[in-house]
């Protein structure tokens, strides 16, 4: 082998890796430009601040959404999230279920249980409190002890 083909060898590695090394240079260098992208000083430093104070900002921002959305669901869980109605013929001589009785609970299932007896004397209404799907004070009648359980079954 000559000192020709040697030196040929040689030139065309270079050329190989002077070309592969332009490519990584350009890839680099469109990298370098769309992460500076808007931004009229090209200082890189200043624009990794830049991306890491934002990146601190949304952080905080999203700390304070998944606080807010922890409180929501909190306060959710006090309003009135399950219901149940049950009518009923409380009297042998009062036709149709013209009575009822309705169960409105929350999401620790308090709340109140309604009844509403009618007869050909009158209609009464009577109201209950309800803690934990149990009575609070006093017992519940049958049918009021159904909607109650219903309502808490319901989601």
């Amino acid at each position: 082998m000559d000192s020709l083909q040697i030196a040929t060898y040689i030139i065309v590695a270079l050329v190989i890796w002077i070309a592969l090394l332009s490519i990584y240079l350009t890839k680099t260098i469109g990298h370098y430009r769309r992460l500076t992208k808007g931004e009229n000083n090209l200082d890189l430093g200043k624009v990794l601040e830049k991306i890491v104070a934002r990146g601190d900002l949304q952080a905080k921002q999203i700390t304070q959404i998944l606080k807010e959305l922890d409180k929501s669901n909190k306060r959710e869980l006090a309003n009135f999230q399950k219901h149940a109605l049950i009518r009923f013929n409380p009297f042998e001589e009062a036709g149709g279920d013209q009575s009822f009785v309705i169960a409105l609970l929350d999401g620790n299932n308090n709340g109140i249980v309604v009844s509403s007896l009618h007869s050909r004397g009158g209609t009464r209404v009577y109201a209950k409190q309800v803690v934990g799907a149990k009575p609070a004070t006093h017992q519940f009648s049958k049918e009021e002890k159904e909607a109650v359980e219903k309502a808490a079954r319901s989601v």
